[in-house]
């Protein structure tokens, strides 16, 4: 009695996988090297900006907290996202809320028009609304730079919320209707806390496009009204040490934990899905 030996088939290698992973670790290599070099020349212990770096130092952090136009500045960056967020939440909640049921052409075109901030050129849009605010007197002040960080905000929380709230089932306000809560209440109670996770992850964007905004800040920057994007442009007109780095390296360690938190809290795949 014979048995047929099984054939051992050698297994062909799968080149197009190799070679898709291999494009993908080039890839991610070629985004993050740039931001891996600032960071270690942010340790840096020569007194300007060169790769490799000699030696290693904490001294360009402590620059951070000696040179004291980068901490007004900072401060000023902060106020303007915070109130620029809250105001680009206040009115792009309700619109975002007033558009995801409406199936009508004109909702449609009007939640396209409100990406408008995002998809025209910075330079354009702070141009735009220099001329605008001008003409209403505000000129370059405080307010006009807030006024223009919500107009940049407003997409960010709009498309979130509108992403969030329209894979909600409809029936749920409509059973807290027929239970006899009023539209606040409704709203209050069952709207609000599940679009909740979307107006955070809005707020969140419109805070680090805030931070990070230079263009609008460079029209609506004075003396008294410039943000750390726009000092750091000036520093670097008459100085190239490593302190630009350093706060660099600062403003992206905020970045990530900010990501890192709203991942923790309310997921951004799920955001991202919904």
């Amino acid at each position: 009695m014979t048995s047929a030996a099984p054939i051992l088939r050698r297994r062909r290698p799968n080149f197009a996988a190799w070679a898709l992973g291999a494009y993908v670790v080039l890839f991610l290599a070629f985004i993050v090297a740039p931001i891996a070099a600032v960071v270690l020349v942010s340790f840096s212990s020569a007194s300007f900006i060169t790769f490799p770096i000699p030696g290693y130092t904490l001294r360009w952090y402590w620059r951070i907290l000696e040179y004291r136009p980068f901490l007004e500045a900072m401060w000023v960056s902060v106020e303007v996202a915070i109130a620029s967020t809250v105001l680009a939440a206040l009115l792009g909640v309700p619109a975002a809320l007033a558009l995801a049921r409406s199936r009508s052409a004109v909702a449609a075109l009007i939640a396209n028009l409100l990406l408008a901030p995002i998809t025209v050129p910075a330079i354009v849009l702070g141009l735009a609304l220099l001329y605008f605010l001008a003409s209403l007197s505000l000129g370059l002040s405080l307010t006009a730079l807030v006024i223009a960080h919500t107009v940049a905000g407003i997409p960010y929380v709009t498309r979130t919320v509108l992403a969030v709230y329209r894979a909600l089932p409809p029936d749920l306000e409509e059973a807290s209707a027929v239970l006899g809560a009023t539209r606040w209440q409704t709203f209050r109670y069952t709207t609000l806390p599940l679009v909740r996770p979307g107006v955070f992850a809005g707020g969140l964007f419109a805070v680090l496009t805030s931070l990070d905004n230079l263009p609008l800040s460079f029209f609506f920057g004075s003396a008294t009204t410039n943000t750390l994007p726009v000092v750091m442009l000036s520093y670097m007109e008459n100085q190239f040490d490593p302190s630009i780095a350093a706060v660099s390296t600062v403003q992206m360690l905020i970045a990530v934990v900010a990501l890192v938190v709203t991942d923790r809290v309310y997921g951004i795949e799920k955001l991202t899905a919904a």
